[in-house]
């Protein structure tokens, strides 16, 4: 190769084709997958041009998973994709020894693909037990993961458990693209909130369609068994008996004998000073309220929007008071669609119309199972993404309109 040489003598370098510039962008990205999406993860390196890496995850007879990778990963960026099915301890123990094995291999980065996060829903504390989000993310990030590529969190607050940048995209824009291009007279359509809870992202959705929005009030969450533990023993009231008949006593500070007190207690104050009758007053016990709608459905297309779709019988049953209250159709869009347990054959037998989910996560035997549901293709999101976080560009594009509703 000749050198050229400039008027000041020194050499410059030659210039390189814009296709040397474009195999270096890519040279170093690795692409691997674990058993959970292998479909998900093709798809996503067909469209970035590359090869899929070699990677091979299998258990053992003692149910152990083996974690092999066959490619060279010292100094490249890894992109491990791996989402979270109904075998979802399996998925986590794949990714965190798949991230463990780059780590110890000297990989440069490590960025965990993750569409749908498992135990995502499990981000509150309840009674005894513990916020697993937390739990799962401090394992994530013990095991090597430098980055975290997730779709649509169930609360967005969980990107907080992590110590390291999380990038949570929406599907918001393929399901409201499908409103559009797929649903006959859709503006004849409300967007219906299932419960409460969902009306943000319901009215999210209505108000970027400009349609009505209805929200469907009174649905019963779900509540604890009575339990005959200490959690629900009452505190004795033998022993506060004379502390509370004492207390306002207690509070005022003693005079010293002998002497005359400067601000002596009068009637007055002591009537503003109240307490308990008998022990610690009780929770006053929460009423179900009658199931209605809140909005007109009567002769138009009901679209419900939800982030996930696992146990369906609280959809069914919205399904049919919608039905009641005189929808003519009956549509449920969500970006996960988990479908557990006997959810295809429940959705086949409910009036709803057409279920459509994302592909985040594998359903192709339930879509067997029932003919309504319909998939939507976000591995372009995800491979954009994947481009723009290694050529080090700006991932607002991605969250463009994109509201904390979303």
């Amino acid at each position: 190769m000749l050198l050229q040489r400039n008027k000041l003598g020194s050499v410059r370098p030659p210039k390189r084709c814009r296709s040397d510039m474009d195999n270096t962008s890519t040279s170093d990205i690795v692409i691997i997958n674990g058993n959970s999406h292998p479909d998900l993860a093709n798809m996503v390196a067909e469209r970035m041009g590359i090869k899929n890496g070699g990677c091979s995850v299998f258990h053992k007879s003692n149910r152990e998973t083996i974690v092999e990778i066959s490619d060279s990963v010292r100094g490249k960026d890894i992109y491990i994709i791996q989402t979270g099915t109904k075998d979802a301890n399996n998925n986590i123990m794949e990714l965190l020894i798949m991230a463990y094995a780059c780590k110890t291999s000297s990989a440069r980065s490590i960025v965990g693909v993750i569409p749908y996060l498992p135990y995502s829903k499990q981000c509150k504390m309840r009674k005894r037990g513990c916020i697993v989000s937390k739990l799962l993310a401090k394992m994530m990030c013990t095991s090597g993961l430098t980055h975290i590529i997730t779709m649509d969190l169930h609360q967005k607050e969980i990107q907080g458990f992590f110590d390291i940048p999380v990038d949570n995209l929406r599907a918001s824009p393929f399901l409201l693209q499908y409103i559009q291009e797929s649903i006959p007279d859709y503006r004849n359509s409300v967007i219906v909130a299932r419960n409460p809870g969902v009306a943000k992202k319901a009215n999210s959705y209505a108000e970027r369609l400009r349609l009505g929005l209805a929200v469907i009030h009174g649905e019963q969450k779900e509540t604890d068994a009575d339990e005959v533990d200490g959690r629900y023993s009452p505190p004795p009231t033998s022993a506060y008996s004379n502390l509370l008949g004492n207390s306002v006593e207690m509070c005022l500070p003693a005079a010293p004998r002998n002497s005359t007190p400067q601000h002596a207690p009068t009637s007055s104050n002591r009537q503003r000073t109240t307490s308990v009758s008998v022990g610690v007053p009780e929770h006053i016990v929460k009423v179900k309220p009658p199931l209605t709608i809140v909005g007109d459905v009567s002769g138009r297309i009901a679209i419900m929007v939800d982030d996930l779709i696992d146990d369906v019988q609280a959809f069914v049953a919205a399904a049919e008071m919608l039905k009641e209250h005189g929808a003519c159709k009956i549509y449920v869009l969500a970006t996960h669609g988990l479908l557990s347990s006997d959810a295809p054959r429940q959705l086949d037998e409910s009036p709803i119309d057409e279920i459509v989910v994302t592909n985040t996560i594998p359903h192709e035997i339930q879509k067997l199972q029932c003919h309504k549901i319909k998939t939507i293709d976000i591995s372009i999101l995800i491979a954009e993404a994947i481009r723009r976080i290694h050529n080090k560009e700006s991932m607002s594009y991605l969250f463009r309109n994109v509201t904390l509703e979303d």
